[in-house]
C-alpha cells in the first residue's frame, strides 16, 4: 500500500488517492480550458510578451478564494524574508493578474521578468533562464474543485510563489545563483542535480525562526493546504549530499523537507555548492539523485 505522501488530495476534506484522479488530471472540460490557455505559448520564444488571457469570472473566483486562503496561511506559516517580500510582490486581491502585470512589477524590483509556457519545460532551458532574469510561468488556473492544493504548477503557485521571491532581490539572487550554475553545464547528470537541488530549496524549502520550521519554498507558499501539513513532514537540516539521496513527490504533499537555520544559511549553501559547479563536478564527485 502506497504511503499517504505518495498520494494527491482529491477532496477538500483532505481524501488522499493516485493522482490521475485530481479533478486538475482528469476532468475534460477543465482538460480541454488547460489546453487552450497553453496553445496560446506554442513556440512562444523566452523574453518575447506574454498573450493575454480572457480569464473567466469562475477562474477568477478560484484565485480570491486562494487569496483569502493564503492571507491567513502564510501569516501563519511563511518565514519573515517571504512575509517582507510578499508586501512587495504584485498580487491583486480581486484577480487574476496578466504575466505583463506581474512583469512590469518584477522588472522594477529586481529585474525578473515572467516568460510564459503551457507546461513542463526542458531543465536547460527552465534553469538556464534564470541567469538571464527569466521564469517560466504558466498561465491556466488550477481547477476550481480543490483550490487549496493543486499537483501541478498553475498561475496560482506562479504568482504567490514565485512572484513573490522575485519580489525581493534577495531572493531573487538565489535564482540567479542556480541559473548561472545551470548556463555552465550541459550533462542531463548534471541538471538533474541542480534541478534536485532547486526542488528541495526554492520549491519545497523552510527556514528556521526561533525554534520553528518556516514555509520558505514556492510550492509550500501557494498552496495553503499544504502550509497548514507542516507539521507532519519530516523536517531534517538543509545538507545537500542528504538532499541529493532524498526522492521527492511530484504530485503529493512532500514527506520531506530540509530546513535552513537562516536565509543567509540558504544562500551561502547554494552559493558554495553551485559556484564552481560543472560538468566534472558531478563526474568526479559521482553526484546522483533518485528518480522522482
Amino acid at each position: 500500500m502506497k504511503q499517504s505522501w505518495e498520494r494527491t488530495p482529491l477532496t477538500c476534506d483532505g481524501l488522499l488517492g493516485p493522482a490521475a484522479l485530481h479533478p486538475g488530471l482528469s476532468d475534460p472540460r477543465y482538460l480541454e480550458r488547460r489546453r487552450a490557455v497553453a496553445a496560446l505559448v506554442r513556440d512562444h520564444r523566452v523574453g518575447d510578451p506574454a498573450p493575454p488571457v480572457a480569464y473567466t469570472e469562475p477562474e477568477h473566483a478560484t484565485w480570491r478564494t486562494v487569496h483569502r486562503s493564503l492571507a491567513t496561511a502564510l501569516h501563519a506559516h511563511a518565514c519573515r524574508p517571504v512575509l517582507e517580500a510578499r508586501e512587495q510582490a504584485p498580487i491583486p486581491t480581486d484577480h487574476i493578474p496578466q504575466h505583463s502585470e506581474v512583469g512590469a512589477r518584477l522588472r522594477r524590483l529586481t529585474g525578473f521578468d515572467f516568460t510564459p509556457t503551457g507546461g513542463v519545460v526542458p531543465n536547460k532551458r527552465f534553469l538556464g533562464s534564470m541567469d538571464r532574469g527569466y521564469f517560466h510561468a504558466v498561465q491556466f488556473v488550477r481547477h476550481p474543485a480543490l483550490p487549496l492544493y493543486t499537483p501541478e504548477p498553475d498561475v496560482i503557485h506562479d504568482v504567490f510563489g514565485h512572484g513573490i521571491h522575485l519580489a525581493s532581490p534577495e531572493l531573487a539572487e538565489l535564482y540567479r545563483v542556480i541559473g548561472r550554475a545551470a548556463m555552465r553545464v550541459d550533462s542531463s547528470a548534471a541538471l538533474r542535480v541542480i534541478s534536485h537541488v532547486y526542488w528541495f530549496t526554492l520549491e519545497c524549502g523552510v527556514i528556521d525562526e526561533h525554534g520553528t520550521p518556516k514555509a520558505f519554498g514556492a510550492a509550500l507558499l501557494s498552496s495553503s493546504g499544504e502550509l497548514a501539513r507542516l507539521d507532519r513532514s519530516r523536517i531534517h537540516p538543509l545538507d545537500l549530499p542528504t538532499v541529493l539521496t532524498t526522492r521527492y513527490e511530484i504530485s503529493g504533499y512532500q514527506p520531506n523537507l530540509f530546513c535552513a537555520r537562516s536565509l543567509r544559511h540558504l544562500a551561502d549553501t547554494l552559493s558554495e555548492f553551485f559556484d564552481d559547479f560543472d560538468d566534472e563536478t558531478v563526474r568526479s564527485r559521482g553526484l546522483r539523485v533518485p528518480a522522482p
